[in-house]
């Protein structure tokens, strides 16, 4: 059974208001964990991030109940993809260029337009 077919305890769909919530909060997670992963030097800093991630996950998961989970995954990619390469940019001394604004900008339309999609196939399906 795929994530996004999950149902809660009562056999009933998540609500999607909750599930944008997870998806906040899985793309902060995963911030946070890139975060770590560059300035740990310690083996628990590591341990830390292990748990970090598995709570990540755990959002991730929660938010397939009930957005569709390529919708998900792919803003799930692309905070990530934009987040880190913003905070190398502005923590780490890493370079930012017009070309990176340029792709990041291609990526936030592509979400744009990938959640566009699910909503149009959502009312033409013959279900509806």
């Amino acid at each position: 059974m795929c994530l996004s077919c999950m149902r809660n305890k009562k056999n009933k769909p998540a609500k999607p208001q909750l599930g944008w919530l997870f998806v906040g909060l899985t793309c902060l997670m995963e911030w946070i964990w890139v975060y770590g992963f560059h300035t740990a030097n310690l083996p628990w800093h590591f341990v830390l991030i292990a748990v970090l991630i598995v709570i990540d996950f755990y959002f991730l998961y929660r938010a397939c109940q009930s957005i569709p989970t390529g919708t998900v995954y792919a803003l799930f990619a692309a905070a990530g993809t934009i987040g880190t390469a913003l905070m190398d940019a502005t923590l780490f001394g890493g370079t930012f260029s017009i070309a990176k604004s340029l792709f990041m900008i291609l990526l936030l339309i592509g979400i744009v337009m990938l959640k566009l999609a699910d909503g149009k196939s959502a009312d033409s399906s013959p279900n509806s």
